[in-house]
């Protein structure tokens, strides 16, 4: 069943998207939706890196309040900034040195960072030791790295790695 059912989860949401994108219920749509939900997950799971492993799954649900949270925060800062005089931004790209050694720790940060208005994480080093994040306005650069370490490393180390 596992072979042709690699990830029963993901098809059923691959089902359930292509029924609201087509909004309609209709016999066609059934059919053809749960055709591509159960060919697309078996012409793709080669694709596919190792499934994660969650060492804290409950720490989890605390890094996605906090990140809601946080972009939240994010929005109204960047607002602020770019309704008030742009003469006082103050853009730099940092290096953020990574204690991540998980691969999917890692493009969880980098994804963390890219959906926090004001933020992008532009590049990771190729001994995915080092990540270059965009800051729209940045006042202390060791200070934006303490920060992301602490809040967003840091649990993910917690989470996914040992």
């Amino acid at each position: 069943m596992k072979r042709l059912l690699p990830q029963p989860l993901f098809s059923v949401f691959l089902w359930l998207v292509w029924l609201l994108l087509n909004n309609s219920a209709a016999p066609g749509h059934l059919l053809l939706g749960a055709l591509l939900a159960l060919a697309l997950p078996l012409f793709t799971v080669r694709f596919r890196p190792d499934r994660p492993r969650l060492r804290k799954p409950l720490k989890l649900l605390g890094y996605i309040a906090v990140l809601l949270w946080d972009i939240v925060l994010a929005n109204l800062t960047v607002a602020r900034l770019i309704l008030g005089p742009t003469g006082r931004l103050r853009p730099a790209f940092i290096r953020l040195p990574l204690e991540l050694r998980n691969e999917f720790a890692v493009v969880v940060l980098a994804n963390t960072l890219s959906l926090s208005p004001g933020t992008v994480s532009a590049d990771l080093s190729p001994d995915r030791r080092t990540l270059l994040i965009h800051f729209l306005d940045v006042d202390d650069p060791k200070q934006a790295i303490a920060h992301i370490k602490q809040r967003y490393e840091k649990p993910l180390q917690e989470i996914f790695e040992c």
